[in-house]
């Protein structure tokens, strides 16, 4: 067999230096930035250089904004915004860590015995030839690896609310200058954000691989078992970070817009209502800390599998370092396009008009397809030999270096279908998004009836493009192939997270405007890159499913095999109850989220109401509402409601495998699987369809849209009513859905060695 061009010494060397240039070129976009000041004394009216909409800056002096109430209330808001968001990650970290602590314990005994806690060596899994390390020192690095690997998953979740927030009122502020400087603003800190997870995920995990090494040396079977519990920690923290977030911020969400929009007939973001502070909080808890502990699991889970998969084929036991690290390359070469791609959109075009923010964000999606497939060509080339073998439930495939290339290109170019097809489905763009609004005419029924046909068509080429990804990187490399193309549909997470955060950035600007009372001009602008915001959001919610998808068939692979099952038969009844019920599962976590969101809704429209009846003045602006109390019931239920969701999905795999054994839990995984890919893309497209028919109404941009239009009329109640229907739909459990079918996968794989030895009791004693 041929050997890689790259030397082991140089991928040592090229994965950490990929990271580390990650981090600084997030810390020099954080830098930029912050050199929009948010204190009077640091107010310049602009450089006039007419460069990104610079020109536009004499608009603060025309319309008298030009004066240092608005920049105080503006940095009064984002204080309030920054410290509601703090204090509730502070407050979810504090009930997750006592979760996390005891799930970690639960690793080490379930898996220490295995072999009865022996420090003995064993004979390995899939060379019975060969000894290696005990089953206690699985237990142990296992353990070490989940709690890294949940740290880490916070650590991404919480730097990205912090920029958020920094961002936020900076981004309102440069509106002032022009659409062109706002854009930009809101851009750089989604890139803080991307660039941080994606090089930090990367960095976090070459450093355990080798730290870990000095322990197993030669026994890689066990160090790449180990790293597994890796991927676990990152996605049972974006579990709770999800659902909790999601919670939250949609309990404050329908909350002000039903009593806010609907009966009272204010604007949203307007400074009167009392969960408008609730509502800002949750944007940045939901969809950027939340967003960000998701897609670190995604990528961490997608490492895990291709190198658990790599470790026991030629790579591994032949000990080829470079090969084994061909997942860490991908992601390298990722950052730096990523890296490239992001100047596109930030220094070498300008956006002078809003029509123009859309097409920017659509073409940071396609020049980083383009360009990584480029890197992954050169990355195979240089770090595999021609020929190899892998892994293939028993066997050895003889795999060549361009029949991986193809595995993971597709899994990219298979992303950039689901994210276009996703954008057609919920940009009010398109004919579906409008045919959505149009139906609202007749009132909120047929907009629901519409919005529901809208995301259960929307699912079809999704399916067919994971399908298609699916076959053909199986074909190529089995097991290996899937799980490199998900990491292929991961490898641009840096530019997907920017875009995906400048949504909630851009929406928060939004807010701080109306609430700030800046002008109708300045609202207008902060809209325009919110509506673009929200369509790149549905984008990313589409590749996150999509790769949960390709992750969560990969780790079943993996486990499938760790757990000595040679065939998994549906005809026969251990696997095909498993089936049911894992096909039911998503159902029962939705009804669970959906529910506490309604409950927690309820308590919030109430406490709204009381606020509007019993203060004097609030219509008026003459009485300051109680924001506090809106946070806290925000906070309060999500804290309390989030629990039981995540128990269901972590306690699932360990009940049925110990009880039933891995025939059972392999049905439930691919039950889970199925089902939960169509429920979570249908749910995410059907409430981003509802929200941008809204949109469409209240923007009024099109002869249609004004027909339907304006904001308080018959129509656009019927789209705030079908909006608010879709926000737990697309914010709480179609994105939690995508983790659920990953984290069960994993956790799966995490404890095969217990379940292939202790599990299925109860069919041992029937």
């Amino acid at each position: 067999m041929a050997v890689a061009f790259l030397s082991d010494l140089l991928t040592e060397v090229l994965i950490p230096v990929a990271a580390v240039v990650g981090i600084v070129f997030a810390l020099v976009q954080w830098l930029l930035v912050s050199k929009v000041k948010l204190s009077p004394e640091g107010e310049s009216s602009g450089t006039g250089n007419g460069k990104n909409g610079y020109s536009d800056y004499l608009i603060e002096e025309e319309e008298g904004l030009n004066d240092h109430n608005v920049v105080v209330k503006c940095a009064e808001i984002q204080s309030a915004i920054s410290e509601g968001a703090t204090s509730f990650l502070f407050t979810e970290y504090q009930y997750v860590g006592i979760f996390m602590a005891v799930f970690a314990v639960l690793i080490f005994l379930f898996l220490g015995s295995v072999e009865g806690f022996s420090t003995k060596n064993q004979p390995c899994t899939y060379n019975k030839d060969k000894t290696c390390k005990p089953a206690l020192a699985n237990a142990i690095f296992s353990t070490l690896s989940f709690l890294l690997g949940a740290f880490t998953s916070v650590v991404s979740g919480f730097l990205g609310m912090k920029i958020a927030t920094y961002a936020n009122a900076r981004t309102t502020l440069e509106a002032r200058k022009g659409v062109g400087k706002a854009f930009i603003t809101a851009f750089r800190s989604g890139a803080v954000m991307g660039f941080l997870l994606a090089a930090n995920g990367l960095l976090v995990l070459y450093i355990s691989i080798n730290l870990f090494k000095l322990y197993y040396g030669d026994d890689w079977e066990g160090l790449f078992e180990a790293i597994t519990g890796y991927g676990l920690g990152g996605s049972s923290m974006a579990l709770f970070g999800r659902v909790g977030g999601g919670i939250y911020t949609k309990a404050a969400d329908v909350g002000a817009d039903l009593v806010g929009k609907v009966e009272r007939n204010i604007p949203e973001d307007d400074p009167r209502n009392p969960a408008v502070i609730a509502d800002n909080v949750g944007d940045n808890v939901g969809d950027i800390a939340g967003m960000g502990s998701d897609l670190f699991g995604s990528y961490a889970e997608s490492s895990c599998a291709a190198l658990v998969v790599a470790s026991i084929s030629s790579f591994g036991i032949n000990h080829e370092l470079t090969a084994m690290l061909y997942p860490l390359l991908i992601s390298s070469m990722g950052i730096i396009v990523c890296l490239v791609t992001t100047l596109f959109a930030t220094d070498f075009f300008e956006i002078k008009a809003v029509k123009e923010i859309e097409p920017a964000l659509k073409w940071q999606l396609i020049i980083s397809t383009v360009l990584m497939t480029v890197g992954i060509a050169i990355v195979t080339w240089v770090a595999l030999p021609s020929s190899f073998t892998i892994f293939n439930f028993g066997v050895q495939k003889t795999v060549k270096n361009w029949e991986l290339f193809f595995c993971v290109a597709i899994g990219l170019w298979a992303g950039l279908v689901i994210g276009f097809v996703t954008e057609y489905y919920t940009s009010n763009a398109y004919s579906p998004v409008q045919d959505v609004a149009d139906s609202c005419r007749t009132g909120a029924a047929t907009n629901v009836i519409f919005g529901l046909a809208l995301g259960y068509k929307s699912v079809i080429i999704p399916i067919f493009a994971i399908a298609v990804s699916i076959f053909v990187s199986f074909s190529f490399a089995a097991m290996y192939g899937i799980a490199v193309a998900a990491l292929g549909m991961l490898s641009t997470i840096a530019t997907g997270l920017a875009i995906d955060a400048y949504g909630p950035i851009s929406d928060n600007a939004g807010g701080i405007a109306e609430m700030a009372g800046m002008s109708h001009r300045i609202r207008e602008r902060t809209d325009a890159l919110d509506a673009a915001g929200n369509t790149t959001a549905a984008i990313g919610k589409g590749f996150a499913i999509g790769s949960a998808a390709l992750v969560s068939l990969a780790l079943f692979g993996a486990f499938v095999s760790r757990a000595t099952i040679s065939t998994v038969d549906v005809l026969t009844p251990k696997v095909f109850i498993g089936l049911l019920i894992g096909a039911m599962l998503p159902y029962w976590f939705s009804a669970m989220t959906m529910k506490s969101v309604g409950s927690a809704a309820l308590k919030m429209v109430e406490e709204v109401r009381r606020q509007f009846n019993n203060i004097p003045g609030i219509m008026e602006g003459s009485a300051k509402p109680d924001y506090a109390t809106c946070v806290k019931i925000s906070t309060d239920a999500s804290i309390k409601e989030m629990i039981p969701p995540g128990a269901l999905v972590m306690l699932t795999p360990l009940v049925v495998g110990t009880l039933f054994g891995v025939e059972t839990l392999s049905g439930v995984l691919a039950g889970s699987l199925v089902s939960g890919v169509q429920i979570a893309i249908s749910a995410s497209n059907t409430g981003g369809a509802w929200d941008n028919a809204k949109k469409y109404i209240e923007a009024g941009a099109s002869e249609h849209a004004r027909s339907l239009g304006p904001k308080g009329s018959d129509a656009h109640k019927a789209a705030v009513i079908g909006d608010t229907i879709g926000d737990p739909l697309k914010d709480t459990s179609g994105p939690s859905l995508n983790i659920l079918i990953k984290l069960m996968a994993v956790e799966s794989l995490v404890f095969a060695p217990f379940f292939a030895t202790h599990g299925g009791i109860l069919f041992k004693y029937l």
